[in-house]
């Protein structure tokens, strides 16, 4: 989470945890779960999650501090208590491989105003702003860990979209950075759905594609809905989707006088490329994927079925 923000998750997260083979299909469905994994969640709706940095007046409870690595894991519920009740309030999160984040439990806290100016609420708007944008690489050349959670949520929905079905990329920026991330879940073969771009300020094609790849509100989260409402859409991470529509002046133009703004000299470095093709974050499709009414239709049921008995 960026500092000063929030999210909440409307479905239930954290522990306790029971196993698929206790709860059933039909309450599994009603946690949002719509296919067998190892275990489902049953904690709290409406948790608020922001960044460690933003907690104040917290203290651990270091008997609930378990953690996998030299980090807490959040396994036993809440590890953070309120400084001055010592209620148990929110759940810290920090081991490796994890998100740093902390968890407010909504029936421990109360909103309260803070007397702050109200900023403008984020809108489509935003996604015209070049700082919106979100490059596919970290400073160290690695990729993004939000391209790659973000493209993992977004192929369990174009994998439901089309029913497992192969796809074609348009031409461009899509194929350039997610090529190689949708053909390991969609290979190539016979029947294939196409997929375009989306979403404010771009023009309809002509020949509208199968499947169209839109961003998500900024603010609410929400898809981005074409104007007639009927086609068939895929969300995808609103900062990555500016930078797939918009990436910026990356070739060396010659110009005479001052260079315009955003283009590169021809004696600047190239802009970093990471060494290996993206490999999307699999717990995120996998987890986005169960919770999708479509998983249990017979086609995909049946390969997610094969993928958990292996």
């Amino acid at each position: 989470m960026e500092p000063g923000t929030y999210a909440v998750a409307p479905l239930p997260t954290g522990p306790p945890w029971r196993l698929w083979q206790d709860v059933g299909a039909e309450a599994a469905a009603r946690q949002g779960v719509y296919a067998p994994v190892y275990s489902v969640s049953f904690g709290a709706r409406g948790r608020i999650v922001i960044a460690p940095g933003d907690s104040r007046s917290t203290t651990l409870i270091l008997e609930k501090c378990e953690g996998y690595c030299r980090g807490v894991d959040g396994r036993d519920g809440p590890n953070l208590a309120c400084a001055g009740c010592g209620r148990a309030v929110a759940t810290r999160i920090d081991d490796c491989g994890s998100w740093q984040t902390v968890w407010l439990e909504p029936d421990a806290v109360v909103r309260r105003p803070s007397g702050l100016p109200d900023g403008p609420p984020p809108d489509w708007a935003d996604l015209e702003r070049a700082e919106h944008r979100v490059p596919p690489v970290e400073p160290d050349g690695s990729w993004s860990r939000r391209w790659e959670a973000a493209v993992g949520v977004m192929l369990a929905h174009l994998v439901a979209a089309t029913e497992n079905h192969p796809v074609t990329l348009p031409a461009g920026p899509v194929t350039e950075w997610l090529g190689h991330a949708v053909a390991r879940y969609l290979p190539p073969g016979p029947d294939p759905r196409s997929v375009g771009l989306a979403g404010p300020g771009i023009p309809e094609p002509r020949l509208r594609p199968d499947v169209l790849l839109v961003p998500r509100h900024p603010g609410t989260g929400e898809p981005w809905c074409p104007p007639d409402r009927e086609a068939t859409v895929v969300p995808l991470d609103s900062g990555v989707w500016a930078y797939l529509t918009s990436p910026g002046e990356t070739s060396p133009t010659p110009a005479t006088g001052v260079l315009p703004e955003g283009v590169l000299r021809d004696d600047y470095p190239l802009p970093s490329r990471p060494w290996y093709p993206l490999e999307p974050h699999d717990g995120a499709f996998r987890k986005t994927l169960v919770g999708l009414p479509a998983i249990r239709s017979p086609r995909l049921r049946s390969d997610h079925d094969a993928a958990y008995r292996s």
